[in-house]
């Protein structure tokens, strides 16, 4: 058995106890005797009423059986469903309308629109990979998967294929015009960049020229007369164009262009829940430890690649000149959130005085928050979040009332903490049927904090699926995704977020991508998630979201939002 100590009436794994003492505490001003006690304060006052909301899904879900197994044979009433949902208070009645009020928000999620990655926090290598993905290679991205046909001599081979090489450097040069556009002629006539009283000036076949939209350039690397980098942006995200003359792909480019690098993940979830299984203290520690080290900054991974022996640790930011000369710097990392653990799991790390096993949702909320000190508290880094907020994504809730616990449970962990109040964001995912209809009172709970809500189609449709079991047959998972009520949760998720005045507070995400290797696939299907007015939507890989990211130079979003409003 592992062994434990006993501090303010709860019995904590001792090496879980150790950790959060001598490495999570240190330099976030939090003593530990201090933290202690508070934990227990919230445990003990807020682990019973998360049972009581545990139970209350269980009896809510009874009735629901209950009322369809009496009708069986006799046809659906949704008339008399609906009047029985709002009877048991399955179904709220919605208040009048509203605008949230969050603030200090980073522009990640409030103002730009981007593509975003989820990684499980217990591999170390892949939440390093996940938070550099700030910026990719369209080269890479374009060559190494089935967005460029392998048709035509253009195979994936061992070594590098020029056949191939040429459609890649074809389709990024096609999307720098139309996400750039030069005022005559085309980025594949370019023979050279430089930079000439704060203007880009373009040499091609036929002359000079410049962007169709000069306030698109936006910044450059290196000297004026010959860059090594031009910034341009378009709908606020940045496109970089490498330059090298002396490298492989630049020498043989007329403007010695080697690649184009895109502002891919502009925020990456890393997650505790859905792709994780921490069933024990231990488990518990690493989880712990690598979002430690992202937040500090330290955090690092070795491993072997190609016979050599290689560690990563997080990118540093980019520097740039502006038109005019003027330093300056963009994020070389994701924004980081934090998907803690859902309130029906608890943990045997800690016990408390009754003998009950902790929630897991109280515990990862007090020691994320913790960690996130080093990044946002008084001697924190600000290298995450610049606006000094912590994001922590709350998976599988359901309904109002489990929203206005969690504000509940925040407010308790910023007094712990020393937090001001409203430091702790919150991500609604609204990926339970209950939450689904009620997510306008949703979104009220959490007026003040929310900063993203998010549609999943294998949660919320496996939620439906259980709901309405007793319904009768149901249809199958797969034909959902053609069935008109998936439709209408992907649209009421945008509309109601817009009618609670999320545009330009917080981020509308739409589910993952989940085929990583039908990436030809994803650059036609997944267009549709901006278009449909959502500003984030998840990819399963830094490579998709490079290809994503060019989504969002096609699509204003912002537009897109304001014409559903």
């Amino acid at each position: 058995m592992p062994q434990t100590v006993a501090v303010e009436g709860l019995r904590i794994d001792a090496q879980l106890c150790e950790f959060i003492n001598n490495q999570v505490l240190p330099g976030t001003g939090v003593e530990a005797d201090r933290f202690w006690a508070g934990f227990s304060s919230i445990v003990h006052d807020l682990a019973p009423i998360s049972r009581r909301l545990i139970a209350r899904r269980d009896e809510l879900q009874h009735r629901i059986d209950e009322w369809h197994r009496a009708r069986r044979g006799k046809g659906f009433d949704l008339t008399g469903y609906k009047a029985f949902l709002r009877e048991i208070d399955y179904l709220v009645e919605e208040g009048p309308d509203f605008t949230v009020t969050t603030a200090n928000v980073d522009p990640e999620i409030a103002t730009v629109a981007g593509p975003q990655l989820v990684v499980p926090v217990m591999n170390a290598r892949f939440a390093l990979n996940a938070a550099n993905a700030r910026w990719g290679s369209l080269y890479d991205a374009l060559y190494g998967t089935d967005a460029i046909a392998d048709n035509g001599g253009a195979q994936r081979t061992g070594a590098y294929n020029p056949v191939r090489g040429a459609k890649v450097i074809a389709w990024a040069r096609a999307f720098l015009d139309r996400s750039a556009p030069l005022a005559t002629g085309s980025h594949a006539d370019a023979v050279a960049y430089r930079v000439e009283d704060g203007t880009l000036i373009v040499t091609t076949g036929n002359g000079e020229t410049g962007l169709a939209d000069p306030a698109q350039f936006v910044g450059f690397a290196g000297e004026a007369a010959a860059p090594r980098a031009v910034l341009l942006r378009k709908n606020g995200i940045h496109v970089e164009i490498a330059i090298d003359p002396a490298s492989d792909i630049g020498r043989t480019d007329a403007a010695g262009v080697c690649d184009v690098a895109l502002e891919a993940a502009l925020s990456t979830i890393v997650d505790f829940e859905d792709s994780v299984a921490a069933v024990d203290a231990q488990d518990k520690i690493t989880a712990y430890a690598n979002w430690l080290g992202l937040m500090k900054g330290d955090l690092t991974a070795s491993f072997d690649k190609a016979g050599r022996q290689t560690t990563r640790t997080l990118a540093g930011d980019r520097d740039y000149l502006s038109p005019h000369g003027d330093a300056f710097s963009l994020p070389g990392r994701s924004l980081l959130l934090v998907r803690n653990m859902s309130d029906l799991m608890t943990t045997p790390a800690i016990i408390d005085r009754d003998g009950n096993q902790v929630p897991e949702s109280i515990l990862d909320a007090a020691v994320t928050a913790a960690i996130a000190l080093h990044d946002i508290g008084p001697d924190g880094r600000r290298a995450s979040s610049r606006a000094g907020s912590i994001y922590i994504v709350k998976p599988k809730m359901h309904g109002p009332e489990e929203v206005a616990f969690a504000v509940t449970l925040f407010e308790r962990v910023e007094q712990l903490l020393g937090m001001a109040r409203n430091t702790i964001k919150m991500g609604i995912m609204d990926e339970e049927r209950r939450t689904t209809i009620n997510l306008k009172e949703c979104i009220r709970q959490a007026s003040e904090r929310v900063v993203f809500i998010n549609t999943g189609f294998l949660d919320r449709t496996g939620d439906e699926i259980h709901t309405s079991m007793e319904a009768g047959i149901m249809m199958r998972k797969a034909d959902m995704k053609q069935a008109a009520w998936i439709d209408a949760y992907e649209d009421w998720n945008v509309d109601v977020g817009l009618e609670c005045g999320l545009a330009g507070r917080a981020q509308i995400g739409k589910g993952m991508w989940a085929m990583p290797d039908l990436m030809s696939a994803m650059l036609e299907q997944k267009i549709a998630h901006p278009r449909s007015g959502a500003n984030t939507a998840w990819v399963p890989s830094p490579t998709a979201a490079t290809l994503h990211a060019t989504h969002y130079h096609e699509v204003d979003v912002h537009a897109v939002q304001r014409q559903v409003a």
